[in-house]
């Protein structure tokens, strides 16, 4: 059975490691784990980036909001976001309202040492990707931090002390049972 009491959302850009977190934080704690892309290229029947293709970027803005939705109402569980998820003012308030939003933050030159070889990321298709991301980190990071609950520094720390760290945030804000009997070292993991 779930630990959580609330949906746990991670936030962050392309490369902060929400998917590979999610699934280690939900196996943690006992409870399902989503993931909004995932959930889009299942309805939509294809990638996102053919969605982004054949449909454009304000087409797959409006399919994300609906899947972030439908993901937060099924109750607790770890849904990792895409990107630009922050970038809608609903899905900010839904995320704020309805879930412990958990911000995975790395640097710009720590994130793209981690998608440049990635071709499946559609807004870094073009001429300059690290410009690119840079620009995409100056406009998403001042709302990922305004939304975010937990922020937890995703740069070079080994997965495993990541979701130590936020197991033990979401223990101190009340959100799961006390950290100790989550089988979390206090004293190792941040504050």
């Amino acid at each position: 059975m779930s630990r959580l009491k609330k949906v746990v959302s991670l936030i962050g850009m392309p490369g902060g490691g929400k998917s590979s977190i999610g699934k280690l934080l939900a196996g943690r704690l006992a409870a399902k784990f989503f993931d909004v892309d995932v959930a889009i290229e299942r309805s939509a029947g294809c990638t996102i980036a053919s969605l982004f293709e054949r449909e454009g970027e304000a087409a797959f803005r409006k399919r994300e909001a609906d899947a972030l939705r439908d993901l937060v109402r099924d109750g607790p569980a770890v849904v990792s976001t895409g990107g630009g998820v922050v970038l809608s003012p609903a899905n900010r308030e839904l995320l704020r309202n309805d879930t412990v939003p958990v911000y995975l933050f790395a640097p710009p030159a720590e994130l793209w040492r981690r998608v440049r070889k990635n071709s499946r990321r559609p807004l870094l298709q073009v001429a300059d990707p690290y410009a690119r991301l840079c620009e995409l980190f100056e406009q998403r990071h001042p709302l990922y931090s305004e939304v975010a609950t937990i922020i937890v520094e995703t740069g070079r720390p080994p997965m495993h002390s990541v979701v130590d760290d936020i197991v033990v945030q979401l223990s101190r804000a009340g959100h799961l049972p006390p950290a100790a009997v989550l089988g979390v070292d206090l004293f190792r993991a941040t504050p």
